[in-house]
């Protein structure tokens, strides 16, 4: 047997609902410049990771004309291109962290000597374990974010840059651009062996990637779990609380 119907059964307005109903509050916190640089950033990465995979273990050899079969050519040019993009794109995030809002800097700057900083690096650590009900709510990166960011993000990018101008400067030889800014330097650095370059070029390509695998699954745990915007708010640049 139906129940009666109310006025919000039939029209859907409901004004004492939308008044009992939690409290969601935003802040304006990643400006459009940073949230591009993100996506581009992002775009890039993936790129580099699978056609970087098969640099190092390229595909089966095809009998033929081999400008006929030309895939590895093309797969190291758009590798070359998107290395290029995403080099550019930090040097441009770089200059947004003096001329953008002061949560624009966050990547860059680590308050290592402050005891406040560490104190909610080790609040988030126990929100990640399970040990606390909710965690506290931050504006821009929290705490253990910005570390990760810092040495899971930021250097080891600046590693796969070096190395991975480095051995284009070495097939683009002695006298190019890329081999005196890099090659020059870079391949001494590791005993003047190219092939050592190459490896730890490999094994950052999956320090990457397994940044990306926790980056991904700790903005979405909290989205759903801390009540507070993250994926979205790299694309509005708004941060949401729920009460």
């Amino acid at each position: 047997m139906s129940q009666p119907s109310t006025l919000a059964d039939v029209t859907g307005i409901d004004e004492e609902a939308v008044a009992h109903a939690p409290q969601v509050r935003s802040v304006y916190v990643y400006e459009a410049p940073v949230r591009a640089w993100h996506w581009v950033n992002a775009l890039a990465i993936t790129v580099l990771a699978v056609t970087g995979y098969f640099i190092g273990s390229p595909l089966h050899s095809v009998p033929g004309e081999a400008s006929e079969h030309y895939v590895m050519g093309y797969m190291r040019f758009v590798h070359f291109a998107a290395g290029y993009v995403l080099a550019v794109a930090l040097l441009a995030r770089a200059y947004w962290a003096f001329v953008g809002n002061h949560h624009a800097h966050e990547l860059f700057l680590l308050p290592l000597t402050k005891a406040a900083y560490w104190r909610e690096v080790r609040a988030m650590l126990a929100w990640y374990l399970f040990l606390r009900p909710r965690p506290n709510q931050y504006v821009g990166h929290n705490p253990m974010a910005r570390l990760a960011m810092f040495f899971g993000f930021l250097l080891i990018t600046l590693f796969m840059i070096a190395t991975g101008f480095a051995l284009y400067g070495e097939g683009a030889q002695e006298g190019s651009w890329a081999h005196t800014a890099f090659t020059s330097w870079v391949i001494p650095l590791f005993g003047g062996n190219s092939q050592t370059v190459h490896t730890w070029h490999h094994l950052g390509m999956w320090g990457l990637v397994i940044f990306a695998i926790l980056h991904i699954y700790a903005a979405i745990r909290e989205d759903i779990m801390g009540r507070q915007s993250m994926v979205s708010t790299m694309i509005s640049g708004y941060r949401t609380f729920k009460d």
